[in-house]
């Protein structure tokens, strides 16, 4: 006890806020400043998709004040520097450095012959040397990253640079979602260094193995870290002196990090972000637009929808029936959810749609539906599920049925039916009023076409379950895919 009461005298002439003498104080040490990081954005022709690229950059959750931009924009047709001049006069201020490089002239390159989608020679040079000249920027400026992003890559989860700084690699990349397979990294690689593929690809791109793997090639949108000895020989320009493979921006990337003995890796722990699949050489900047529009409406499927820039204006919407009398959109009171989306999906489409209460199927009982006069065939089994039919789908013809009678009351000629869970198909609109257009110009009878459905996909390849009568009356309805 003794020994306890010196130890408690001790401690109560030891005051932890102290320090040797009475007038010095001490205090926990702060926090770390976040790592600098510089972001490189190069841009051409990318008016479609800026307010809500930028809209992404602008929420990583990530201090400001500890990020450069470098942006640099050239060969445009459209108006991609007016809207990035715009967009960094109002956000300057909140970064610690922003670096702008726009040139107004020339807006084709000299050998680009089938239009602004082609990737020349030059192009690719011109490309290699903006980035290289990005890099070492962000060395000179001591940078401790350097995160190079497209200009049509939505970058979804905020945190992501915090989460790939984590993984304590020199070249690491977010694996980015997409209509199909493709994706923003390579699993193999030929000898000649072109994309291989392997057994590993689908299984990493599909989440079924999730983690952060060893890849030959990462694109679009990766980080590197420069406290890396080894990132000092990473080069975008010019090619490795044993460079012999083919003259792209990537390839010859992804050799110089094989030189420098830098592996590459990519991320899919978590869902990162999307992006639209590249298109063709002959596709045309309105197919460009079309394409990352509804990489924009995949978002929304299943996340909140990406929103604008706060700092820019969004080009007004100018919806329409598409030569239809009227488009019905058919949705349950109760799911608001799916009415939301739908009518978000639908405006972005610039499509122009009257919502009908659905009849809620599952909410009616048996004497309900007697009163209705429908009684149920006895031995009636579906083909497609082998059972009786549900309330739901009985729900659903009713909705259905209550349109065909405003179709009759109204007298129209033509309508578009859709339902609230559709997923649309790229090109969506402009491809159903082509075919609207041939069956015109071909003079069919025709009383209903299914565009999706059981068996069915909307208006994929044309492959759709048509049905032509004479009939004097018209109705397109979209049938269910399930979401």
């Amino acid at each position: 006890m003794h020994g306890l009461a010196w130890l408690l005298l001790a401690l109560s002439w030891c005051d932890l806020s102290r320090g040797y003498f009475s007038e010095e104080r001490w205090s926990p040490e702060s926090r770390l400043l976040a790592p600098r990081v510089l972001v490189a954005l190069i841009c051409r022709n990318s008016e479609h998709s800026l307010p809500y690229f930028l809209g992404t950059v602008e929420r990583l959750n990530y201090p400001k004040e500890r990020m450069a931009l470098w942006v640099a924009t050239d060969h445009n047709e459209d108006n991609t520097t007016d809207i990035l001049r715009e967009w960094l006069t109002k956000v300057q201020n909140l970064y610690h450095y922003v670096e702008w490089r726009p040139k107004e002239e020339p807006e084709f390159y000299d050998d680009e012959e089938d239009g602004p989608k082609q990737w020349t020679n030059q192009r690719y040079e011109h490309v290699m040397k903006l980035r290289q000249v990005a890099l070492e920027s962000a060395r000179e400026m001591w940078a401790d990253y350097f995160l190079l992003v497209d200009c049509d890559n939505l970058i979804t989860n905020p945190d992501v640079l915090w989460k790939l700084m984590k993984e304590n690699k020199t070249i690491v990349a977010p694996m980015l979602e997409s209509r199909a397979a493709y994706s923003n990294f390579w699993c193999g690689m030929t000898s000649q260094g072109y994309y291989k593929r392997t057994p590993a690809y689908l299984p990493m791109r599909k989440q079924v193995r999730k983690g952060c793997f060893a890849v030959p090639m990462v694109h679009s949108t990766f980080l590197i870290d420069l406290r890396k000895e080894a990132s000092r020989q990473l080069a975008f320009h010019p090619p490795h002196p044993e460079y012999s493979w083919a003259f792209d921006d990537i390839i010859v990337f992804a050799y110089s990090a094989r030189m420098a003995d830098v592996q590459m890796f990519v991320c899919n722990k978590e869902t990162y972000g999307y992006f639209p699949v590249p298109l063709r050489s002959h596709n045309t900047l309105q197919d460009e637009a079309d394409s990352f529009l509804h990489t924009l409406l995949e978002v929304n499927v299943r996340n909140p929808p990406v929103m604008p820039s706060k700092y820019l204006p969004v080009p007004a919407k100018h919806p329409d029936k598409m030569g239809f009398d009227e488009v019905f959109m058919i949705n349950l009171k109760r799911r608001t959810d799916r009415r939301d989306r739908m009518l978000r999906t639908l405006r972005q489409l610039e499509i122009d749609s009257k919502v009908i209460a659905a009849v809620d199927g599952k909410a009616m009982n048996t004497s309900e539906i007697h009163a209705l006069g429908i009684h149920m065939l006895p031995g009636y089994s579906d083909p497609y599920h082998g059972r009786p039919l549900t309330k739901g789908e009985l729900g659903c013809f009713l909705s259905h049925y209550n349109i065909w009678k405003e179709i009759v009351e109204r007298g129209l000629q033509t309508s578009l039916v859709i339902e609230d869970d559709l997923r649309f198909e790229v090109f969506f609109k402009r491809r159903l009023m082509n075919l609207m257009s041939e069956v015109e110009k071909e003079g069919l009878d025709w009383i209903l076409s299914t565009l999706a459905g059981r068996g069915c996909k909307l208006i994929t390849e044309r492959k759709l379950c048509l049905i032509y009568t004479t009939w004097w009356r018209r109705i397109i309805p979209i049938g269910h895919w399930d979401t």
